[in-house]
């Protein structure tokens, strides 16, 4: 099922399916979108008379609102659906669910669900655009988009950068979305943790591993620290949280041993005192929150290019009347 775009594809599911080239007009698309939340007003009429329904069937705060935010400055009418107040409830299925959406005429779904492969599955079974909001433990695109600007703004370019992925890389899409995002581009990426939260075999992707946080440290040019994944957990990953800290925590201390200033990046939510602690998650290295800020400027750039909107009219459209 396909409707006519510019040419970057009728939905978002991974990065993994995409080229090198297309992420990165993604980001550039994403660059004259970040002056609009700036603005007195933070609206242009790009996606006017545009429907689309966030479905998150997981708990969700800044990609949720962060999506939300994007919708509207970009004038579409959006509708938020969650698992618990929806008909998924009484055993409807994922695909009625969306059917029913599209009959009432929806332009795209904003999707996050705890099975992986449910956007790619959903995508293949409606006309609307789908795009992956997190899909279980597989991927989330605009999370890895969003991190990956945030590196290049502060890095200039990405191929060569050593960025390490710090913490639960078995339970989390942020980091494969990551990986192949980062990986397209022409950076060095390593992953670190104890054994038991590293997937079997992940050095076949191309990245090195490194099982002692000080080594991962002294290798870097960036830190991506992600938190322990307690929720998906269902044994004994690591003794304790405090002993987690001890050994694998990204401290003040460690950072100031390091060969070289760190960027600090995380994509929250932070379990402080655990993975990160406060004077490395506040100090002068963090770009977290600069981090929140792109994911809405990528968001946009996304729902703009999958509404067929022109890169080369990216700057234009933003500098439409404010409405």
């Amino acid at each position: 099922m396909t409707r006519p775009t510019s040419g970057f594809g009728k939905d978002l599911v991974g990065l993994e399916p995409l080229t090198a080239q297309q992420i990165r007009v993604i980001l550039d698309t994403a660059e004259p979108f970040k002056e609009i939340s700036e603005r007195r007003i933070k609206k242009v009429p790009v996606l006017r008379g545009k429907t689309i329904v966030n479905l998150f069937f997981e708990a969700s705060t800044r990609t949720r609102v962060s999506f939300e935010f994007a919708e509207k400055r970009l004038s579409a009418d959006t509708v938020n659906i969650g698992a618990s107040g929806s008909s998924v409830q009484k055993g409807e299925t994922l695909v009625d669910t969306a059917r029913n959406l599209e009959a009432m005429r929806i332009d795209m779904v904003v999707i996050r669900h705890w099975a992986s492969g449910a956007a790619a599955f959903l995508a293949e079974r409606i006309p609307s655009h789908v795009i992956n909001a997190g899909d279980g433990a597989h991927e989330h695109p605009t999370q890895g988009l969003l991190d990956i600007l945030t590196l290049r703004d502060h890095f200039g370019d990405i191929e060569g950068l050593k960025v390490c992925i710090v913490g639960d890389v078995l339970h989390s899409r942020v980091a494969r979305s990551n990986i192949f995002g980062l990986l397209k581009l022409g950076a060095e990426v390593a992953v670190c943790g104890p054994r038991t939260l590293i997937p079997r075999g992940i050095e076949e992707l191309g990245v090195e591993v490194f099982t002692r946080v000080e080594d991962a440290i002294e290798w870097s040019d960036a830190l991506n620290i992600l938190r322990l994944q307690l929720e998906r957990m269902k044994g004994g990953f690591v003794p304790t949280l405090r002993e987690y800290n001890r050994v694998y925590g990204v401290t003040l201390p460690r950072l100031e041993a390091a060969p070289r200033e760190l960027l600090i990046l995380h994509p929250g939510p932070m379990n402080r005192g655990v993975e990160i602690d406060s004077d490395v998650a506040d100090g002068p290295h963090s770009v977290i929150l600069q981090q929140v800020t792109n994911g809405v400027a990528v968001r946009m750039a996304v729902l703009y290019l999958l509404a067929g909107g022109a890169p080369d009219l990216a700057e234009s459209a933003k500098s439409e009347e404010d409405v």
